[in-house]
């Protein structure tokens, strides 16, 4: 990919729910559906969103901030559709 169609987006919501199987299997299948790389971040803590046990290993639960990353040519349909299924979008950058 060249630098030029290199995108990046960032999107910080407040879970709705806790970050168990179901809803962790939900994220990681979305986002495997884009071209974009996108990631999660819980505090210090980083996870692939494409990886059930990695989303799940974040330990987020109801009512913490996450931001969603995404980079690559469909970053912001990434991030807000993995936005979307964590819970109310607070405010998007990019």
């Amino acid at each position: 990919m060249s630098a030029s169609s290199e995108r990046l987006a960032v999107t910080l919501v407040v879970l709705a729910a806790d970050l168990h199987a179901r809803p962790a299997g939900q994220v990681s299948q979305l986002a495997a559906g884009f071209d974009a790389e996108v990631e999660l971040v819980a505090g210090a803590r980083t996870a692939r969103a494409a990886s059930v046990l990695a989303v799940m290993g974040l330990g987020a639960q109801a009512g913490q901030h996450i931001e969603v990353r995404a980079s690559g040519t469909d970053a912001a349909q990434a991030a807000s559709a993995v936005a979307a299924v964590l819970g109310a979008v607070e405010s998007v950058a990019g």
